[in-house]
């Protein structure tokens, strides 16, 4: 088994998003327009959890919701079959500040197609971007407005993201692949 080390662990996880979710209050200033949408399915759990913490902070909930982008990436053509995860956005994205939210920042391929999963819902206001980790190597130009941990990577390490909801402990590894 490849060797791995603990980048966060569950407290150092539990503070990343609770500066993330600060941060994402600093910057809006109208609070009922936000709406914060995890990516399937690394951001899934994690935007829940924003969510929580953001109710917190403005004292009112904060619509969140799933979006599925894998009948939108650009390696369809490279995958045998792809696993379509469920979309479930009970709010209308029209007009809205639609906070992005997923575990790892690598290529911003994941990002694109859900910027495009995301334009078939309808036309946000504004969108940004959350994540947990930012570990480099973009193909595309696409920055994120929240880090948790910014962690440069060399291509052969892999980032592995557990959370308590899929079953684990709260704790984020690197390691090489």
């Amino acid at each position: 088994m490849p060797e791995q080390h603990v980048l966060l662990n569950t407290n150092a996880l539990q503070k990343c998003l609770l500066r993330i979710a600060h941060e994402i209050s600093e910057r809006n200033d109208h609070s009922r327009e936000v709406a914060v949408v995890g990516i399937q399915k690394g951001g899934v759990h994690l935007a829940a959890r924003l969510a929580v913490l953001l109710r917190h902070i403005w004292q009112h909930d904060v619509p969140h919701g799933t979006l599925d982008v894998s009948m939108h990436r650009d390696d369809l053509d490279q995958q045998p079959t792809p696993l379509v995860m469920p979309t479930d956005l009970p709010f209308d994205v029209y007009g809205r500040v639609v906070v992005l939210v997923d575990d790892v920042l690598f290529t911003g391929r994941t990002v694109r197609a859900a910027l495009d999963a995301l334009s078939d819902l309808g036309r946000p206001r504004r969108v940004q971007l959350a994540v947990l980790v930012d570990r480099g190597h973009r193909d595309l130009p696409i920055k994120a407005d929240f880090i948790g941990k910014n962690a440069p990577t060399a291509l052969d390490e892999h980032i592995d993201v557990q959370l308590k909801e899929t079953g684990g402990h709260d704790v984020v590894y690197i390691g090489k692949k």
